[in-house]
């Protein structure tokens, strides 16, 4: 702590020496307190055992600190000259205890200090007091700094510990947009799987029935050639007794061959009314062919046919308005189908 203290004073140099009110009484002895003559004093209030002429103790370091504010500087015992004092035994007699007064007890340490060893040797000076706060301050600053680290360190710890949570939810987000992505290439993958597989099954299905077809078209043949279809299966007109038309007409000039679909057995070969001169041909499931209108027929009842054989002629007898070749399918138990579906089913292009 700065102060503007006084310089300090050079003591006095002259010696005092007591004058006669103060000599000792004639036949009395020079008295000088010695550590003998003085009384111990335990308790509260400690003599402290002189050395160097400066009694030290955490009072003094306290009333000297004080007292060396107060006068400007300090001055240690070795800087003044040494004054004999003499009291005469009727002073001495009536001097009070040392105990009973006040402020020095404080000052004087017991005998145990002494045999425990514990004193306090250093010079009271200001840097005494100095150090002492200092090693307050820095005692104190000490704890701050051991606050301030442990704070940083918790900060440091929840920092670390936001961190990792934020990088875990980022992770999680992460991961699971990862796995909903997975998923949806797998359902992508699975849907595109299975459309080719449908595909696939489909197409087999197609080559297989192509291949079935064409075996079949090489066991059927068209009834006619170069022809024109005119009417077809279910037309509705009054010029049929039904309502409707029954058959498939083929358009041709008159004379032009009449086949066989499909091998069979001919059934039945004659006139027919209004069919003209009709050949019925039972196949082999029992489906029954009718070819009517016909110029003329090259085979009778009960006789065998094969696929493509000529059974007959286009011409135009019965109920007609011109030469053509009406062929009527009809199933075992006696139904009339559709005869251009009927073919395309036997894999002829109608």
């Amino acid at each position: 702590m700065a102060s503007n203290e006084p310089a300090l004073q050079e003591p006095p140099t002259t010696e005092w020496v007591p004058t006669a009110e103060w000599a000792p009484a004639t036949g009395a002895e020079e008295w000088n307190p010695t550590e003998e003559t003085v009384r111990p004093v335990r308790g509260r209030h400690r003599v402290v055992k002189q050395r160097n002429g400066l009694a030290r103790s955490s009072t003094v370091l306290g009333v000297g600190v004080i007292a060396a504010v107060g006068a400007g500087g300090i001055a240690t015992a070795q800087d003044k000259p040494a004054v004999s004092i003499s009291l005469p035994d009727t002073i001495t007699d009536n001097l009070p205890d040392a105990q009973s007064l006040p402020g020095v007890g404080s000052l004087m340490s017991d005998d145990s200090d002494e045999q425990d060893g514990n004193r306090n040797d250093a010079p009271l000076t200001a840097m005494s007091v100095a150090d002492t706060a200092s090693a307050a301050d820095t005692q104190q600053g000490g704890a701050g700094e051991a606050l301030r680290a442990r704070i940083l360190q918790q900060a440091e710890q929840q920092q670390a510990e936001a961190d990792n949570e934020a990088k875990a939810a980022v992770e999680k987000a992460a991961a699971e947009k990862a796995a909903a992505e997975a998923r949806a290439q797998q359902t992508a993958a699975e849907a595109k799987a299975a459309k080719e597989k449908q595909q696939a099954e489909e197409e087999a299905e197609r080559k297989a029935e192509a291949e079935r077809l064409a075996k079949l078209a090489a066991s059927y043949s068209l009834p006619t050639s170069s022809y024109t279809l005119t009417s077809t299966f279910g037309e509705a007109g009054s010029m049929w007794s039904s309502g409707y038309h029954t058959g498939l007409d083929f358009a041709a000039p008159t004379g032009t061959p009449a086949k066989a679909v499909h091998g069979g057995t001919v059934k039945s070969a004659g006139w027919s009314g209004a069919y003209g001169y009709r050949i019925v041909l039972e196949l082999e499931d029992g489906s029954e062919v009718w070819y009517c209108h016909l110029s003329s027929m090259t085979v009778g009842a009960g006789q065998s046919v094969s696929t493509g054989e000529t059974i007959g002629r286009v011409g135009a007898t019965g109920n007609v308005t011109g030469p053509h070749l009406h062929l009527e399918v009809h199933t075992p138990g006696g139904a009339g189908v559709d005869p251009a579906a009927w073919l395309r089913g036997k894999g002829l292009t109608v």
